[in-house]
């Protein structure tokens, strides 16, 4: 074997193969990060999500980067490209040299050079030359050798190996890194984007129905890969999915339709969904076929992958009623979720309808369970100005239905609104919620409102709009004054009518002036008695007014029911506790944002389901490259590739064979020494 240094021209290929590699793994490492930031980042979603998340100037730098569509960014692609033009040159270069190396088993070796070798033996066998190569093929082969032999005027040469796989896996680990990454690609937005190129379509960034969405919008049924959604109503079919691109979208049209039949889902004690699936018909042309979607378990046709990605509200039929706060006739009417009607001087958008509500019961600092994150309870704390208990165990229940809705004013300025339909058991005391956010980024502010005797909203509405009325106020305050003199002292009357009244007008708003902070409630009183009462009379004068004001709010709540035609509120626990929550309440909805309440009396369900269709054609050389990854890095990293050479040559009398081998490896390892004792014992018949 000739150990002469390696000519300049090898030692230049050995130098570009080595600096293409040190260049593909700092490829692949850069790949493997922008992935990690792909898939903790959501993508392609809508830029008004990111401004939300990261602020304007943020994610105009991170969209300008490309990381909202990392893997179809072009800096992206240039890595690949790059990669597969890198990794594919390697193997190119490489593959036929060890195919060549497969085929050599370097059997024309001198036999002096053996002797150079780490694992070498020298002995002989009793056996003559003929029957010792015998011999040793057999033994060879019983221990997975394959061996050639090459006959010599003085000897027989076998060169064996064994691990000739782990080549194999070095061209198998490569050839995985190109086909995942051109799988990757074609399956990508890029091919999306070049397909759009190619065709001249456009990006819609409008809004309105898909029917009207102009052809310049649409991809072709013929599209060889996209991934998009499709939103199907119960009893209704689509046949156009939707390709969201963090700049608009792109309809694309597929080769079939998608019948919804009908949609289940079933449910946690938690709220969470337990499992949710589509019961469709597909229709291609004049033929259909039925299939039934689930999760993880899709319907493909054609090519097309259908699966049950989410579903939503499809439009169910909602009964509402308009609840004026000033007492007016309330009015009701009809809409379906997803649609605008016209309100007054304001525009409503029924937004959605939640059937079921699994909400944290228990005090208000729990952490809550809902999937949804919607601690009620941790909600109800934050609401309009009442105060909420400590920290307790959670007590999962479903309150029922609940409706969200969007007042949306001539400036196009919105409040989004959630109320429950039935009331909600809080603390003992049945209570009507409705919440209020200026923008998606809060949490709702719950105004909450005490049931009355009946469990209907009624009596709080009826002490609400007699709140509002001057003379309601004035019979109030001297109903109060009359029941409060004390006997013997009919003078004070005048004075408590005077301060009951004073109460009532503060507490409602209508004394409140334009520059006033405070427009209502108990933030007018605490206005008031920090504004005109001394500090060492504060607390007095509070505890004083709090009285009148809540003994005068009850002959309030008697009156108002004396116009409606009931009987008069018994004075018992019952009506103490409602009174007492009216007024916190009666507080917060002078701060109610519109000035009535939207109340669900009943509604039509009607569910859809989105489905998620996808044509990969890199799918399958994803699979095949994870395949091949597998094999190669087992191969390369767990078989080695071992040689063997044994040389046999006669006596000095010919009567016998004197043997001489040597073994080599690609990795020296402890093994090797014992597997070198295992042949040595094997062929020179020794033990040692």
């Amino acid at each position: 074997m000739s150990t002469s240094a390696p000519r300049p021209s090898v030692a230049r290929e050995l130098l570009d193969l080595l600096a293409s590699m040190r260049f593909a793994i700092a490829l692949l490492s850069v790949i493997c990060i922008a992935s990690v930031i792909g898939t903790v980042l959501r993508q392609s979603e809508p830029l008004g999500n990111y401004i939300n998340q990261f602020g304007p100037f943020w994610a105009e730098v991170f969209g300008r980067v490309g990381l909202y569509t990392v893997y179809s960014a072009p800096w992206f692609l240039v890595i690949l490209a790059f990669l597969v033009v890198s990794t594919s040159l390697c193997i190119a270069r490489n593959a036929p040299k060890i195919v060549a190396d497969l085929k050599n088993y370097k059997e024309g070796v001198r036999e002096q050079s053996l002797q150079a070798h780490h694992h070498k033996a020298i002995g002989e066998l009793h056996s003559n030359p003929q029957m010792a190569l015998a011999e040793i093929g057999a033994t060879l082969t019983a221990l997975g050798w394959r061996a050639r032999v090459q006959q010599r005027d003085n000897g027989t040469m076998i060169a064996a190996r064994r691990g000739a796989a782990n080549k194999i896996g070095y061209l198998a680990a490569h050839s995985a890194i190109v086909l995942i990454l051109i799988g990757g690609v074609l399956d990508g937005n890029a091919m999306v984007k070049l397909t759009m190129w190619l065709q001249g379509k456009q990006l819609y960034t409008g809004s309105g129905f898909v029917a009207d969405i102009k052809p310049e919008h649409r991809l072709s049924a013929a599209n060889p890969g996209f991934r998009g959604n499709v939103s199907v109503t119960e009893g209704q079919r689509q046949g156009i999915a939707i390709l969201s691109l963090p700049s608009g979208v792109v309809l694309q049209d597929l080769p079939f339709d998608i019948e919804l039949k009908k949609f289940s889902v079933e449910y946690y004690s938690t709220g969470m969904p337990k499992s949710f699936a589509s019961d469709i018909v597909i229709h291609d042309g004049g033929t259909t076929r039925s299939a039934i979607v689930k999760v993880n378990e899709p319907a493909i046709h054609k090519g097309v992958a259908i699966y049950q990605s989410s579903f939503e509200d499809g439009g169910s039929k909602l009964a509402l009623t308009a609840l004026p706060l000033d007492g007016s006739e309330p009015r009701a009417f009809e809409g379906r979720v997803g649609t605008r009607l016209p309100f007054g001087d304001q525009t409503l958008e029924l937004e959605g309808l939640r059937v079921i509500n699994v909400e944290n019961m228990s005090t208000p600092d729990a952490s809550g369970a809902d999937v949804r994150k919607v601690d009620l309870r941790n909600t109800l704390s934050k609401h309009l100005g009442s105060g909420a208990k400590g920290d307790g165990e959670k007590v999962l229940h479903n309150v029922g239905p609940s409706f969200s809705y969007k007042l949306r004013d001539a400036a196009g300025q919105a409040r989004e609104f959630n109320n429950y339909m039935l009331p909600v058991t809080l603390d003992g005391h049945k209570f009507f919620l409705s919440g209020m956010r200026e923008t998606p980024a809060e949490n709702f502010r719950y105004l909450r409102m005490p049931a009355d005797e009946n469990g209907e909203l009624a009596g709080w509405l009826r002490l609400r709009a007699a709140l509002g009325q001057p003379a309601l106020r004035e019979a109030a305050a001297r109903a109060y004054a009359r029941s409060a003199t004390p006997d013997g002292q009919p003078q004070m009357q005048a004075q408590l009518v005077t301060t009951a009244l004073r109460a009532l007008t503060l507490f409602s708003g209508a004394a409140a002036q334009p520059a006033d902070e405070a427009k209502g409630g108990l933030p007018a009183l605490s206005q008031f008695i920090e504004r005109d009462v001394p500090e060492p009379e504060r607390a007095r004068v509070s505890e004083v007014l709090l009285r009148i004001l809540n003994g005068s709010l009850f002959e309030l709540h008697q009156l108002a029911r004396s116009r409606a035609g009931l009987a008069p509120a018994a004075v018992d626990a019952d009506t103490q506790a409602f009174m007492t929550q009216a007024v916190l309440s009666l507080s917060d909805s002078l701060y109610y944002p519109a000035p009535m309440l939207l109340k669900l009396e009943s509604f039509e369900q009607l569910q859809a389901s989105v489905f998620q269709v996808a044509r990969a054609p890199g799918q399958k050389l994803v699979y095949l490259g994870a395949i091949l990854l597998i094999v190669g890095v087992f191969a390369m990293l767990y078989v080695k590739e071992r040689r063997l050479w044994v040389w046999i040559a006669p006596t000095a009398d010919a009567a016998g064979s004197q043997v001489r081998m040597a073994m080599s490896s690609t990795r020296e390892s402890p093994d090797n020494a014992t597997l070198f004792a295992q042949l040595k014992a094997a062929v020179l018949k020794e033990t040692s």
